[in-house]
């Protein structure tokens, strides 16, 4: 049986207990603005000019791995990630003394995507010149290179990021409204003007916006699309939303019968063990036969995904040492992503009494597809080949080179845009640890070169992050009590 429990040797860190081990879960701080309550020592106010040329501040949010720029798209999609594994297991977090920090880190990104959303159609989802901002290596609190902000509107839509945009703040709405309902209703309104936005003005982002195909390009929207409504149902209980996603859409967009990989860039996985959700454990509206029958279709799909984890693995689906792997950019972003969904959907297995996963001839219980999760974290700790934990500042063997600008420059370094890079290409490890952070991870054959030059291996994401958030939150007691979002 795998559980976590607290232990807190200081007032400012915080450890899950898992097992035997120790698992920090001070967070990976990449916030930009004027910083409250600050708990990391080499950070501080960055940003802060963010936003004004177009009278706005857009000061808050996240930087973007370990770079200044603030890509809308994988920063929403880490605010929905986190808003998510706090709905699922804040009670989990509340336990540790975890919950408030998740709930401050939330709130400091959806606090910016409110003020990136001015008008109805317009929404700002960039701020800063990526080939500026790659070209220098300098602590965010001395940048002083210009950041000019781009937007998605009628004009140049962008669908995918509204979307991810509209189903981050649905989500949130639903982790504030006990505690502030004012600003619940506030993201709310936001995210339903963001889903009519981008259903009545179509559009790839990226497609729009050609200068960001090099950093975040979209494969398309309609997942995103769906993803918000179904968001957007959990929100509002309004039946028009499972309509969308099962009548309306759902032939044509779902791709039901074909798992894929959970990540910033294909929300499909995450929809169907949402909307899993619902087929377990029914609703307080009315839904239509129709709509139960392609309900049913998001679970089974959600079923096939957890086979594909738990089956023995086909060609590139694992490493040796057992991890899913994908992709050689980030790698673990597709491990944690479906770990995280296993544990989901083994809680939801687990509380609607749910016995058996037929996968292939082969009966899997709820332990079975919770015991998966258990084995990815266990690989991120430093249970894999390399003994390396991907966690920075957990364990003994941990990446000392982070791709990270920050953390590799001395908080006393007086360095500008160019003579930085010093740091950047420096031998010695890097001065400041970025607790917390997940890294990109191995390659295929279970290797990780620890080289602050080595970006698809070294640099950390929030994404990563949020996820890893959600895996351990979910990890705190053998199995959760599913309670409803509302």
């Amino acid at each position: 049986m795998y559980s976590c429990k607290i232990a807190s040797p200081s007032p400012n860190v915080s450890f899950f207990v898992c097992g035997s081990k120790k698992v920090s879960t001070l967070p990976f701080c990449p916030l930009a603005g004027k910083l409250e309550n600050n708990r990391i020592k080499w950070r501080g106010d960055s940003g802060l000019e963010d936003g004004k040329d177009d009278n706005l501040d857009l000061s808050k949010g996240l930087y973007d791995a370990g770079d200044h720029m603030k890509f809308g798209f994988p920063m929403a999609f880490t605010a929905t990630v986190l808003a998510w594994s706090i709905l699922e297991y804040g009670q989990h977090m509340e336990a540790v003394n975890e919950l408030k920090h998740a709930q401050e880190s939330l709130k400091w990104i959806t606090d910016y995507l409110i003020n990136a959303h001015p008008s109805d159609n317009v929404l700002y989802i960039q701020v800063g010149d990526p080939d500026i901002d790659h070209k220098c290596w300098e602590r965010p609190e001395t940048s002083t290179e210009k950041r000019p902000t781009i937007q998605v509107n009628s004009s140049y839509p962008g669908s995918d990021v509204a979307c991810e945009t509209a189903a981050a703040m649905a989500a949130a709405s639903l982790v504030f409204k006990n505690q502030d309902s004012g600003y619940s209703k506030s993201l709310l309104n936001h995210a339903q003007k963001l889903f009519e936005f981008a259903n009545s003005y179509p559009g790839v982002y990226s497609k729009s916006i050609p200068s960001i195909q090099d950093y975040y390009k979209s494969s398309g929207f309609v997942d995103e699309l769906l993803w918000a409504a179904s968001w957007l149902y959990h929100a509002t209980g309004d039946g028009y939303y499972i309509d969308y996603v099962t009548v309306i859409h759902g032939n044509v967009f779902a791709n039901w019968g074909n798992p894929t990989w959970f990540s910033w860039d294909n929300k499909l996985p995450g929809i169907q063990v949402l909307l899993s959700r619902v087929n377990f454990f029914g609703t307080n509206t009315q839904i239509s036969i129709i709509e139960n029958m392609n309900l049913q279709m998001y679970r089974r799909t959600a079923e096939a995904l957890m086979c594909t984890v738990l089956l023995p693995p086909t060609t590139n689906k694992k490493t040796n040492g057992g991890l899913i792997w994908v992709n050689e950019w980030d790698s673990l972003q597709y491990a944690i992503g479906s770990a995280f969904l296993a544990v989901v959907f083994s809680d939801y297995m687990f509380a609607s009494k749910t016995p058996y996963l037929y996968c292939n001839g082969k009966l899997y219980e709820p332990m079975d597809v919770r015991e998966f999760a258990v084995s990815q974290a266990d690989y991120v700790l430093g249970n894999n080949p390399m003994n390396m934990s991907y966690l920075v500042g957990y364990g003994l063997h941990y990446p000392q080179y982070v791709h990270h600008r920050g953390a590799s420059i001395p908080i006393d370094a007086n360095t500008s845009c160019h003579d930085g890079f010093k740091w950047l290409n420096s031998t010695k490890p890097n001065p400041n640890l970025a607790i917390g952070a997940v890294v990109g991870g191995p390659f295929l054959n279970d290797t990780y070169i620890d080289s602050r030059n080595n970006s698809m291996q070294a640099e950390p994401t929030t994404y990563n992050s949020a996820f890893f958030v959600g895996l351990l939150s979910g990890l705190v007691t053998s199995s959760s009590v599913v309670s409803s979002f509302t």
